[in-house]
């Protein structure tokens, strides 16, 4: 059975982005240039799909990932005591090179 296409995508690209995308559709043994470029949109798009849906398996995943970039919690004691050694270390470490350099 055929598939019948229907939709069409028009792109301007460069001339040396068409000989390359004609080499590669070449080195590759695909019948025409738009085959090719089908095959590529089609692999790179489940691939950014499916790589997306490995971090997230779920839009509330989505919503509670993006809810806590926009809305951080505030630090707790932990998160502050390491901030403070690491500021100490960073001062350290500082004059350190200060007094050798």
């Amino acid at each position: 059975m055929a598939t019948t296409f229907n939709d069409r995508i028009d792109v301007r690209i460069s001339t040396e982005q068409k000989e390359l995308v004609k080499y590669a559709s070449l080195l590759r043994g695909f019948k025409s240039v738009s085959e090719f470029v089908v095959y590529c949109i089609n692999n790179e798009a489940t691939k950014i799909i499916n790589d997306s849906n490995v971090m997230f398996k779920s839009v509330e995943d989505k919503k509670i990932f993006i809810d806590a970039i926009l809305n951080p919690p505030a630090p707790n004691e932990n998160l502050k005591k390491a901030q403070l050694r690491y500021k100490k270390l960073k001062a350290d470490n500082e004059n350190e090179h200060q007094v050798t350099g």
